[in-house]
């Protein structure tokens, strides 16, 4: 890691004198050649060979996490199984080793009470739920830092004793992220929430990564500005960062990477870099905001963010309708996107969805395919779009096309929609109220989510493909669809005693991952388990990564 900081360091130096690309041809020469020795079929040890020399200046990344202090070919005594045959669970074990005296007393001089040994505290961070990654060992000490000098100290503090670090922020996303394989330490970055600086002029705003999207969209109102990143209650900006979040806002105004101008990170070695400034383009170098914003923790710990804003819009309108089947809806959507109509969220629903919204919230709604439309604007340009959005639904078996501008109207008609996010992204009360409503359907049952995006020309393809082999399984499954983006879940119940029902799920996980990757699509970490080219997880590669969550 100390290599990998030093480069980071240079590429954000002004003053090196040496070109970037001359530093990474260093770099590549001295990391020529095939030292990874990962437990990898022989044809899936030269794929990854060939692809990690094209990279190696960040494969050297993949060595202990956070404080990342160990040798690349330390991954070789990892031990990443999936639990059981053709299973979506990983289970993880690294190499552990017992912290030394030294530095937990270095960590108690550093932050005084603001850290902890208990173990239902290290074993709650360590164990994510609603993730079916686990890891046999949990992260040995809890720090919360409440300043970047703080993080700073630590990070040095663990590259002094080859700790590794797990960065930890909200903790909603369900892939694993804040796992801890080899212990090691956890730094919580929940009390560093400050909002630094607004520059309402500039429509920028200088955060703190503790500080969540709800609270700081709070703070913005007053100034007539938001931020428009919605992954759901809970996130935190450090977070949405490290995970690359987007959200059903993402149709209009784009996903984190985005929507972020500048990062101070520390690197694993201790030192600090900004990846940029205040100002809205550089053409200068690497695009270094763009390397961190994704990267799981991997490449250092996020201590302040400048985020762009923008403005409040100041009429918006809600409009609904049902559609016969999941086909007609996907394609009604798809036909809005390609009309030029600027929609800033589309969502749909398949009927068990709207089952579900009925029996959590009390509503008799039409248990029929939905779909959800959100229009900014002027009054007259609102009206005028929601009619020609009408017209298209009904070109495509839509009924029941009903809109409003109502505040509250629109809100309830919003918490309709979010009550059904929740089953994806579990954190806040709500959330896991919608997880109870969702799971009333089939009590004792456990949830599997998929996370799928293909092209948008293939959306309806996919969906339709997937939801017929949803119906024909014997196992309650629902579908929701940021439609606008090409990207929709699947909620798949079972009952984690019966091994049938278990591997059930698992293959409709796999059948919904393979239908989309045909389609050049993509899906997350999580359902890639078992289908990377060399039949190996992804996460067999890559799971001594500590990695942050939103």
């Amino acid at each position: 890691m100390g290599l990998l900081s030093t480069w980071l360091s240079r590429l954000a130096s002004p003053h090196s004198s040496k070109s970037f690309f001359h530093r990474a041809r260093e770099l590549s020469h001295r990391f020529r050649g095939p030292r990874f020795s990962g437990a990898l079929p022989s044809s899936g040890k030269e794929r990854l060979l060939s692809w990690s020399r094209s990279i190696v200046p960040f494969a050297i990344v993949a060595s202990a996490g956070g404080a990342l202090a160990l040798e690349l070919s330390s991954t070789s005594s990892l031990d990443h199984r999936i639990e059981g045959k053709e299973q979506t669970g990983l289970l993880v074990q690294g190499p552990h080793k017992e912290l030394p005296e030294e530095f937990i007393k270095e960590l108690k001089a550093i932050l005084q009470d603001n850290m902890t040994l208990e173990y239902d505290e290290r074993h709650f961070h360590g164990n994510p739920q609603n993730s079916f990654h686990r890891a046999v060992n949990i992260p040995d000490v809890i720090v919360y830092p409440r300043w970047h000098d703080d993080v700073q100290k630590i990070v040095i503090s663990c590259n002094k004793y080859k700790v590794p670090i797990t960065p930890y922020g909200g903790a909603t996303s369900v892939e694993g992220q804040t796992l801890a394989p080899q212990g090691g330490l956890c730094i919580d970055m929940s009390l560093m929430k400050k909002i630094k600086s607004l520059h309402v002029e500039d429509m920028d705003v200088v955060v703190e990564p503790g500080v969540g999207w709800i609270e700081l969209n709070e703070y913005l109102k007053p100034y007539g500005l938001f931020f428009p990143l919605d992954p759901g209650p809970g996130a935190t900006i450090g977070g949405m960062c490290a995970t690359r979040c987007s959200g059903s806002l993402a149709v209009r105004y784009g996903t984190m990477r985005d929507n972020v101008i500048n990062l101070q990170v520390v690197l694993g070695n201790g030192d600090v870099i900004k990846t940029g400034s205040r100002a809205r383009k550089s053409a200068a170098g690497y695009d270094l905001t763009r390397l961190i914003i994704g990267s799981e923790g991997t490449l250092g710990v996020i201590t302040e963010v400048t985020l762009r804003l923008q403005k409040l819009p100041q009429h918006s309108m809600v409009a609904m309708c049902n559609i016969q089947t999941i086909k007609d809806a996907a394609n009604a959507a798809i036909a809005t996107m390609h009309s030029g109509i600027q929609v800033s969220r589309v969502e749909l629903l398949d009927e068990v969805q709207v089952k579900a919204i009925n029996m959590a919230n009390g509503k008799n709604l039409p248990e029929l395919p939905t779909l959800m439309f959100e229009f900014i604007g002027t009054e007259a340009y609102l009206r005028e779009q929601a009619l020609l959005v009408q017209k298209i639904v009904s070109e495509h078996n839509g009924s029941d096309f009903v809109f409003v501008e109502d505040a509250d109207a629109k809100k309830e008609l919003w918490r309709v929609v979010s009550v059904l996010q929740t089953i994806f992204k579990k954190n806040s009360w709500i959330r896991k109220e919608a997880l109870w409503a969702c799971l009333a359907m089939a009590p004792n049952f456990e949830a599997l989510t998929t996370d799928v995006c293909v092209p948008l020309s293939r959306l309806a393809e996919c969906i339709s493909k997937s939801k017929q082999e949803l119906n024909a399984s014997p196992l309650l499954c629902m579908v929701i669809a940021h439609a606008g983006d090409g990207n929709f879940h699947a909620c798949i119940l079972f009952d984690p005693d019966q091994e049938e029902q278990q591997q059930e799920a698992e293959r409709l996980n796999h059948f919904i991952v393979h239908t989309a990757l045909s389609m050049e699509g993509s899906s997350t970490p999580t359902n890639l388990l078992t289908v990377s080219p060399s039949g190996q997880s992804i996460a067999n590669v890559f799971a001594p990564l500590a990695v942050s969550s939103t």
